[in-house]
């Protein structure tokens, strides 16, 4: 991936997109009140198991379906995904995480002029939508940019933890090395994926990650909205 495609995807999916992605923990924030996260070693387990077994996953297969029905420009399909990303969520915080930051992500593209003739039409656009949709409609490879969005995912939560646990900037980054094989795993496994019903491929083993995001609703000091 060369020019034009690398330079977008890097501008999207960088810390200093205005999506408000530094303001969520995805739960986070209570695993380390509760201790369950404590160290290197444990927000890296923390972050694998999100990628392969939770959120993260259920992510991925979202994406990787709304990038295929942008690129056949089906606009029944995109509206199904979209629909299903919607309320695929196990908490309030982590519905209003996805399409907080979709919303954002949406709004600037339009602004900025970056959105692709086939976009997402007014109304709830989460996060994962927001981006596979305008990955495709650049032409971007789907790999490429699934790989791109799930490394900028699990390097915000790693970003969280940095000033939650806290973490150094050393262990910040050997974690963040250590993730490799994690995403890219992910990746294969939702590039993998057939064109079938996307709410097959979805669900769910990260029963800690989901009960911290529900309980951060009403942790009492709070440093994130999720």
């Amino acid at each position: 991936m060369e020019g034009d495609a690398l330079y977008r995807l890097m501008t999207w999916l960088s810390p200093a997109y205005p999506i408000g992605a530094f303001c969520h923990s995805s739960g986070l924030e209570w695993a380390v009140e509760a201790r369950w996260v404590t160290d290197r070693a444990s927000i890296k387990s923390w972050v694998e198991t999100w990628l392969e077994h939770g959120s993260g996953w259920n992510d991925a297969v979202l994406f990787v379906h709304a990038y295929r029905a942008a690129t056949a420009q089906s606009r029944e399909h995109l509206k199904a995904v979209t629909a299903l990303a919607a309320v695929a969520h196990p908490s309030s915080e982590r519905r209003l995480e996805q399409l907080s930051q979709g919303a954002a992500f949406r709004r600037i593209a339009l602004e900025s002029g970056a959105a692709p003739a086939f976009f997402i039409p007014d109304g709830e656009a989460p996060y994962p939508i927001a981006v596979a949709v305008m990955a495709a409609g650049h032409g971007i490879a789907l790999r490429s940019a699934l790989t791109a969005t799930l490394h900028a995912a699990a390097g915000n939560l790693v970003s969280a933890a940095q000033r939650l646990v806290p973490l150094g900037q050393k262990d910040t980054q050997i974690t963040v090395e250590g993730l490799r094989p994690a995403v890219l795993a992910t990746v294969d496994r939702a590039v993998a994926l057939n064109d079938g019903e996307p709410f097959e491929a979805l669900g769910g083993a990260s029963l800690l990650a989901d009960l911290a995001s529900i309980l951060h609703e009403t942790q009492y000091t709070r440093l994130f909205r999720t």
